[in-house]
């Protein structure tokens, strides 16, 4: 059966906000915080306490440009879970090829984690929408790129793990352009100011990199 593959979105910024921990009576003020200052795409961890209960409310805070969904996503249960709320971003730690076609058919975004070539190829062919190299600290520059110079020329890659907004630049200059930004940006028990701090920085430095005013 050919997969169903949804294209990564053209957002104005590739970054996409990990909210681990968070909890649902937390969440509007800290997912309207983020949007304001610029975040297009949200993932909440299945791993969070009420993670779906989360994820609705973000869900009903955004717009048509918003892309909020769930990570850590194993099973696809979740997946039919996750379009009962109605996320239309899926992040997981790996690559289960069920997962990823039963995305498709619910016309979700997806972001499998793969650290080899063999997994990267893999994830393409169950129809990912872009590739997370995970843990991207691990890897660095250097090996995403040793990595993408065997893939398809027009395939989206992202990092997750271990990055900050420090990171933007040396990744950027092995053409990774989407991010995907976890304890830098948001840890539970983080008061709202601190979280517009930082997420106002990560902005700036986005934009002053990727040559964005």
């Amino acid at each position: 059966m050919t997969a169903t593959r949804i294209p990564w979105p053209q957002l104005r910024r590739s970054l996409v906000a990990i909210l681990r921990g968070i909890r649902p009576e937390e969440t509007e003020a800290i997912v309207t915080t983020l949007m304001e200052a610029g975040f297009e795409a949200i993932e909440i961890p299945l791993n969070s306490p009420d993670a779906f209960n989360s994820i609705g409310k973000a869900v009903r805070l955004g717009t048509d440009a918003h892309y909020i969904g769930a990570g850590t996503v194993l099973s696809v249960e979740n997946v039919d879970r996750l379009a009962d709320v109605g996320g239309r971003l899926l992040v997981s730690p790996n690559v289960d090829a069920a997962v990823l076609r039963r995305a498709g058919e619910h016309g979700m975004v997806t972001m499998p984690g793969v650290f080899t070539p063999t997994e990267a190829f893999q994830a393409l062919a169950a129809g990912a929408s872009a590739l997370k190299f995970f843990p991207a600290n691990v890897l660095g520059p250097a090996g995403v790129s040793a990595v993408r110079a065997v893939l398809p020329k027009d395939c989206e890659v992202g990092v997750v793990g271990g990055v900050s907004e420090n990171d933007f630049e040396g990744f950027a200059k092995v053409g990774v352009r989407a991010f995907g930004l976890g304890s830098s940006l948001y840890k539970p028990g983080m008061d709202i100011q601190e979280i517009r701090a930082r997420a106002d920085r990560t902005i700036l430095l986005y934009d002053r990199i990727f040559g964005l005013g």
